[in-house]
């Protein structure tokens, strides 16, 4: 298992620097107005402009500022922002943030994880048949549909049926149903696309037949085995839509005037501070990652098939 695990580590430690350093570059792409602050272009001639740029180290050569960059991240440090806030750590802009995109996020994966698995396993129970079918057509409607569409339907229109607030305000906890319940939606879909395939795979093997044999019930079948080894290898998806959850949503966050992450990223894309992009763009790429590597370790922890000591260390 440490050698599997290691392994894997060290391929996502090796991919993340992959990542980093891409969006590095392509960051120092970027137009140069993004670093002038609230003086913007109009307001400085060539020479403050190239002494601006100079104190910021863009004119050192690539290398150099990539090795200035790579310090500063083991440090700690993503920069200041140099618009949105400027001269504030972007750190602390990300500390006041987080809070508001975790809350919601998880509030909303719980919601989906209980709804969606729940939607999977009647549907495997019913194939073919009424619950089944609804639940399919369920799945299609989220995914064929973008989410913009059904995020504008749920603010206009529920608000109004069910007499709840248009816009996020931390001090009435009934804000937060509305994007909370949007937010899961696309979750509930895949959750139970996901469960349902699992178990209908599950449900024509022959080890169930012989369960059968045995005596036990089809509760007992369907719970301690069907769902049980389905759910098996639906936990790789798991850490990844965790952390993107509580990572923020961009759609949902700017349409509720959320102020959390996704939100943050949407304004600081808008003012062009590169800076405050740059951070936000890696946090959700070491995000991506980690759930990816968390994904791989549970599937082996659970999944006795898979070949931890094979010379491909994979599945």
């Amino acid at each position: 298992m440490s050698k599997y695990v290691l392994k894997r580590f060290f391929r996502s430690i090796l991919t993340l620097i992959a990542v980093i350093t891409v969006v590095f570059l392509l960051m120092r792409m970027m137009p140069e107005e993004g670093y002038f602050g609230e003086a913007g272009t109009d307001k400085l001639d060539e020479s403050q402009k190239e002494a601006i740029l100079t104190n910021l180290g863009l004119r050192d050569p690539m290398h150099i500022q990539l090795i200035h960059f790579y310090s500063d991240l083991a440090k700690g440090d993503l920069g200041d922002s140099l618009i949105y806030r400027p001269n504030v750590s972007i750190t602390k802009i990300i500390k006041q943030k987080a809070p508001y995109s975790i809350a919601i996020g998880l509030s909303s994966l719980g919601f989906a994880l209980i709804l969606g698995l729940s939607m999977g396993v009647v549907m495997a129970k019913e194939k073919n048949k009424l619950a089944d079918k609804m639940g399919t057509f369920y799945v299609v409607i989220i995914r064929a549909v973008p989410p913009i569409v059904y995020y504008l339907f749920i603010q206009l229109y529920l608000t109004q049926i069910f007499k709840l607030p248009l816009l996020f305000d931390i001090d009435e906890p009934s804000s937060w149903i509305l994007p909370t319940f949007a937010m899961a939606l696309g979750n509930i879909a895949g959750y139970a696309m996901w469960m349902r395939r699992y178990m209908v795979d599950e449900l024509n093997k022959d080890y169930l037949r012989l369960a059968r044999a045995k005596g036990l019930s089809e509760r007992k079948i369907m719970v301690s085995h069907v769902a049980r080894n389905a759910l098996v290898p639906m936990v790789q998806y798991l850490p990844a839509s965790i952390l993107f959850t509580i990572g923020g949503s961009i759609y949902i966050e700017s349409l509720f005037s959320i102020p959390g992450m996704g939100g943050l990223l949407v304004d600081a894309i808008q003012l062009q501070d590169n800076n405050l992009v740059q951070a936000l763009v890696l946090m959700f790429s070491v995000v991506g990652i980690l759930g990816l590597f968390l994904g791989d370790v549970l599937m082996a922890m659970l999944d006795p098939r898979i070949k931890l000591h094979s010379s491909g260390g994979g599945r």
